[in-house]
Parts: C-alpha cells; sequence; structure tokens
C-alpha cells in the first residue's frame, strides 16, 4: 500500500485520537505561556517560532507519544517546513512514530459577521497542498467559528468549509471540516441544530469517493451528531476540546460515544519547560493516556 492509503486505514479503523499541534501566529504566545515560557523569551516570530517548534518537539519525541495510542498530528504549515531529529517533521511523524501528518492550511479568520467567523482568503492554498502532497501528509485542517445560532451566518460557514474541503479532495488529501461552536456562545444547543443541519445537506452533496473529517465543539446534547457520524462520506468524527479544561473535555467526549478526540489545549495542559524528562514524559503519558481511553466510548 502507498503511505496515503496506510494512513487511510488507520484514521479509519484504528483506536486512537489525533493531536492537534497547529498553534500558529496569533495562538503561540498564549500556548508558550501556558508552558512556562514567557514572552521576553523571544524577540520576534521567527525566534518565537523556534521555541515552539522545541516544545512540539520535545512533544513528538517524547516515548509517551506514538501511533499506538495516537492517530495523527495536526501541523502549522513552519512545523512543515522545519525538521525533527533531522527528519522532516512530517516523515518523523510516519516514518518514526507511525502517525498521520495533517496540515493547518487556513490563514485565520475574518471579523464576525452574521455571527460568525468564516476563514480569510487562502490565495496560496493550491501551492500549499502541493507542498504538503510532497511530504506525504494525508489530511489537512481549516477552522471557522460559530458565536451564535444565526442561520445565515452558519449557513456561510458550513458552505465556505466544504467548498474549499473539494478542492482539498482533488489535490488528494483528506480535509478536516471544522466549523467550532463557541464554547461561551449564549444559544450554543440551537447553534448545534442549525450546524447539524447543514453539515448533513452539504455530506448528501459530496460524491460516492469524496470524503471528509467533521472537528466538532463537544455538543450539549450527546451524540447530538450520530447522524453525521453514520454518513458514508464521513470518514471520522473527531472533537475539539474548544477550551474547555482536560478533566470536562473527557468526560463530554467520554459520554459522545465512537467520537474521537482533536484536542489542542487539554493535550498540552500541565506540561511545562521547566519539567525533568521524567516529569515531563509521565505528564504527558497521563494526558494521552486519558484523552485515548475517552475516545474509546
Amino acid at each position: 500500500m502507498s503511505n496515503y492509503e496506510e494512513q487511510l486505514k488507520k484514521i479509519r479503523s484504528a483506536d486512537g485520537f489525533i493531536a492537534a499541534l497547529d498553534q500558529s501566529g496569533g495562538s503561540t504566545p498564549k500556548a508558550l505561556q501556558l508552558y512556562g515560557v514567557e514572552g521576553n523569551a523571544y524577540n520576534n516570530d521567527e525566534e518565537m517560532f523556534k521555541v515552539v517548534h522545541e516544545m512540539r518537539t520535545r512533544i513528538v519525541t517524547s516515548p509517551a507519544f506514538d501511533g499506538s495510542r495516537i492517530l495523527g498530528a495536526i501541523l502549522f504549515e513552519n512545523t512543515l517546513d522545519r525538521d525533527i531529529e533531522n527528519i522532516n517533521s512530517a516523515s518523523y511523524l510516519w516514518k518514526v512514530k507511525n502517525v498521520a501528518p495533517f496540515l493547518k492550511v487556513d490563514k485565520g479568520l475574518a471579523d464576525e459577521i452574521d455571527g460568525v467567523q468564516i476563514l480569510n482568503p487562502m490565495p496560496d492554498l493550491l501551492q500549499l497542498l502541493d507542498k504538503a502532497k510532497a511530504k506525504n501528509v494525508f489530511g489537512t485542517k481549516m477552522r471557522s467559528v460559530i458565536k451564535s445560532a444565526n442561520p445565515n451566518g452558519i449557513e456561510q460557514v458550513v458552505e465556505q468549509q466544504f467548498s474549499i474541503g473539494k478542492q482539498i479532495i482533488s489535490m488528494g488529501l483528506t480535509p478536516i471540516i471544522e466549523p467550532e461552536v463557541d464554547i461561551h456562545s449564549a444559544d450554543k444547543a440551537e447553534a448545534e441544530s442549525l450546524l447539524r443541519q447543514q453539515l448533513l445537506t452539504h455530506l448528501n452533496s459530496l460524491s460516492e469517493k469524496e470524503m471528509v473529517i467533521f472537528k466538532l465543539t463537544l455538543p450539549e446534547e450527546n451524540n447530538f451528531y450520530e447522524d453525521c457520524q453514520k454518513h458514508p462520506n464521513l470518514l471520522r468524527l473527531v472533537a475539539l476540546s474548544g477550551g474547555y479544561p482536560r478533566e470536562e473535555a473527557n468526560r463530554r467526549l467520554n459520554a459522545n460515544h465512537s467520537m474521537i478526540a482533536s484536542f489542542s489545549r487539554a493535550l498540552t495542559e500541565g506540561l511545562n519547560a521547566q519539567q525533568s524528562a521524567d516529569e515531563f514524559n509521565s505528564m504527558l503519558d497521563s494526558s494521552i493516556q486519558s484523552i485515548f481511553d475517552a475516545s474509546r466510548t
């Protein structure tokens, strides 16, 4: 089998979850601060990205991080351009750790209109997808945000996600469709109801061979996205932690059967730059095991 076919088989059917290691320019300072690295540790973006790559490298090279519990890992483009132990980051994930690499392709969010933030334009998307394919990346990820239950806004979000998703599929990659519902939304349950309707409508518009992954906020009603999960065009249903602490994210995930995690903050919670190797690896192992267990229900 090709790398892609092996990765597809793993993502489709293996136990485990997807690690989100794709903090970009806007979210990196907060991620580093939570990791115990203050802003005075770097002077510019290049130094900041070097420091966060060191954090990601420490996570990925840990004995706790491998394909026995982790199906895939989402990378930021800057990480794709860097090496881990003298091997390109994406190749290291797959060849050394047996973890399928994904790439964050969006360029951030537009200003809020109609209760949502759609994706900024991505003029260099095709070139980025070419680069990803050349590095044996399996799939992509792009995140929109839904702030309130506005039907027009939610329709725009899903329409844009699927339109770009079809371009990604045409390039031989598998898109993660991520329309995040803000956990602080006053009408979160209503927004989720409108979102589910749109997701099913657009799933039905796909051809037989067009497969996508959904990355969704953990819902207010357990197993709320079951109809999506059963759809033949949905490869996997994954959950974002969305700002919930790991314990709460795991509790909610545990109650949603066959939904698996794709956590970022909840994965790295408790890790610190000042920890010894044993402390760091033990904390990461415990985190990974708890998320893995919650993803197996």
